[in-house]
C-alpha cells in the first residue's frame, strides 16, 4: 500500500500519523497522572476527615444524650464531598444508610476508567465509645468528583485536540499541496518530450528545489529541441550534400567519361576496317593504337580521381601519414610553383578509421580550395593532438588539423563551399569543431577531430 501511495499521499499521511500520535501521547500521559492524583486527594481528604471527627467525638460525653448526638454527626457528615462517613455498631452494622457516590451525568466517567485509576476504595474506622458501648465512624473515599474532573478534562482534551489536530492536517495538506503542485506540470513535461514535443515547458514554482528543477527541466527542454532541430538539418543537408556528388559524379562520368568511350569506338572501329584491307598502312595502324594508349591513359586518370573522391586510395593499407603524403605528392606534381609542407607529430598515435578518413577529407578539401581559388605559393599543413573537446565523449583524445595559406584570401562577406559545409556538419556529428579564418596572410581552416578511444 505504501509503495503504492504518491509523495503527496504520502506526507499527508505521517503528517495525520504524527498529530494523532501526539494527543494519543497526551491522553496517556493525562490517563497515566490520573491515579497518582486521585490517590493523593484520596489520602488529603481521609485526614481531614478523621482528624475532624476526632474532634468532634472528642466532644460526645458531655452531650446530655451522646447517642442521639452521634447519629445526629453522622447524619450531618454525609452531605461531605469526596468522603461518606457511617456509623457502625460493635458487629459492623450500619447505624446509618451508606452513600453510593453515584452520579447521572452524561460525562460521568465510565466504570472501566473509574477502575483503572482508582481499583480500590479507601476506607478509614474511628472507634468512639458512648456509655461503654463501642462503635465506630468508618470514613470512605468517594473521589467521584476528582475522577469526573480528570475524565471531563480528558474528553475536553480529546476534543479540541482533535479539532486543532484537524486543522493543523487540513492547513499542511494544503501547504502541502500547494508546494508539490509542480511535480504534476514537471511528470506531464516529461510525457510531452518523451512524446516528441520539445516546445513543452513548466512554469516554475513550489519550493526553491522545485522551481529550480522546472527551470532546467526547461532548459533541457529547450536544448533536446534544438539538438533535434540540428539533426533534422544535419540529415537533410547531408542528403542534399549526397545528391550534390551523385550529380557531380554523373555529370563528369557524362561529359569525360562518354566521350573517352566513344573515342575508343571510333578508333577500334577504323582498325576493324584496316584490318580489313589487302594491304593495311602501318602508319594508320600506328596512329590508330597510339589514340587508344591515350584514351586508356586518360580514363585510368579519370578512374583514379573518381575513386580518390569516394575513397582515398591506400588510407586503410598505408596509413594517415603515407595516405597525406601521396595527396600532396599529386599536388606538387600538378602545381610544382606551390610548396607544401606537411608535419605530423609523432605524438599523435592511432587516430582510428572514421578519424582518419576525416582527417584526410578536411586536408583535401583544404588543397583542392587553395589550387582553386587562393593562388598560393605555399601551404603548411599540421596535424596534432590536442585537449579533448568538451562535448566529445570520455575516453577520447583529440587531433588538431590545420592547414594554412600565404594566398589573397576570402572576400569580406564570402561564405566558405559546400564542401567545407559538408566537412564541417560531418565533424559536428563527430563531436568536434572546424572553423576558418581569412585575414591578409591568406586562409586557415583548423579543425578538432575527435579520435578513437584510447
Amino acid at each position: 500500500m505504501w509503495q503504492n501511495l504518491s509523495l503527496r499521499g504520502r506526507i499527508n499521511l505521517l503528517l495525520a500519523l504524527l498529530l494523532a500520535l501526539g494527543l494519543a501521547v497526551n491522553i496517556a500521559r493525562q490517563v497515566a497522572e490520573a491515579g497518582p492524583r486521585v490517590q493523593a486527594e484520596d489520602q488529603s481528604v481521609i485526614r481531614l476527615a478523621r482528624e475532624f471527627i476526632e474532634m468532634i467525638v472528642a466532644d460526645l460525653k458531655e452531650a446530655p444524650d451522646p447517642d442521639a448526638k452521634l447519629n445526629q454527626i453522622a447524619r450531618d457528615l454525609t452531605r461531605l464531598r469526596h468522603v461518606s462517613i457511617a456509623l457502625r455498631d460493635e458487629t459492623g452494622q450500619a447505624l446509618t444508610p451508606p452513600r453510593t457516590g453515584e452520579s447521572d451525568d452524561a460525562r460521568a466517567p465510565p466504570a472501566w476508567f473509574v477502575s483503572l485509576v482508582h481499583p480500590e476504595q479507601t476506607a478509614v474506622s474511628v472507634p468512639v465509645s458512648i456509655h461503654g458501648k463501642p462503635a465506630s465512624l468508618v470514613i470512605t473515599s468517594h473521589p467521584n468528583d476528582e475522577i469526573a474532573e480528570i475524565w471531563d478534562a480528558i474528553l475536553t482534551q480529546l476534543e479540541v485536540g482533535t479539532v486543532i489536530a484537524l486543522a493543523l492536517f487540513l492547513v499542511m495538506m494544503t501547504v502541502v499541496g500547494r508546494a508539490l503542485a509542480p511535480l504534476q506540470s514537471l511528470s506531464q513535461a516529461m510525457t510531452e518530450l518523451e512524446a516528441g514535443r520539445y516546445d513543452a515547458r513548466v512554469a516554475p514554482g513550489g519550493a526553491p528545489e522545485l522551481a529550480a528543477i522546472c527551470t532546467k527541466l526547461n532548459h533541457l527542454a529547450a536544448t533536446l529541441g534544438e539538438a533535434v532541430e540540428e539533426k533534422r538539418r544535419l540529415a537533410e543537408r547531408a542528403v542534399s550534400l549526397q545528391d550534390v556528388e551523385r550529380k557531380e559524379i554523373a555529370r563528369e562520368l557524362h561529359d569525360e567519361f562518354g566521350p573517352y568511350l566513344f573515342s575508343l569506338r571510333a578508333h577500334a572501329t577504323a582498325l576493324a576496317k584496316l584490318s580489313e584491307a589487302r594491304e593495311p598502312s602501318a602508319e594508320a595502324l600506328r596512329k590508330h593504337g597510339a589514340a587508344i594508349l591515350d584514351q586508356l591513359n586518360a580514363l585510368q586518370q579519370f578512374n583514379r580521381r573518381v575513386l580518390e573522391r569516394l575513397r582515398p586510395v591506400g588510407l586503410a593499407e598505408l596509413g594517415l601519414r603515407q595516405a597525406l603524403e601521396s595527396l600532396s605528392r599529386l599536388w606538387r606534381e600538378s602545381h610544382p610553383d606551390v610548396t607544401i609542407a606537411t608535419t605530423i607529430s609523432p605524438a599523435l598515435g592511432p587516430t582510428g578509421e572514421t578519424a582518419d578518413l576525416t582527417i584526410y577529407r578536411i586536408v583535401q578539401e583544404a588543397l583542392t580550395n587553395v589550387f582553386r581559388h587562393a593562388g598560393a605559393t605555399s601551404v603548411d599543413v599540421t596535424i596534432e593532438p590536442a585537449p579533448q573537446p568538451g562535448n566529445a565523449r570520455d575516453g577520447r583524445g583529440c587531433a588538431r588539423v590545420r592547414v594554412r595559406d600565404n594566398g589573397r584570401g576570402m572576400e569580406p562577406g564570402q561564405k566558405v563551399g559546400f564542401g567545407l559545409v559538408g566537412m564541417r556538419e560531418r565533424i559536428l556529428a563527430l563531436g568536434g569543431t572546424l572553423n576558418v579564418a581569412s585575414g591578409e596572410g591568406g586562409v586557415t581552416v583548423e579543425a578538432l577531430v575527435p579520435t578513437a578511444a584510447a
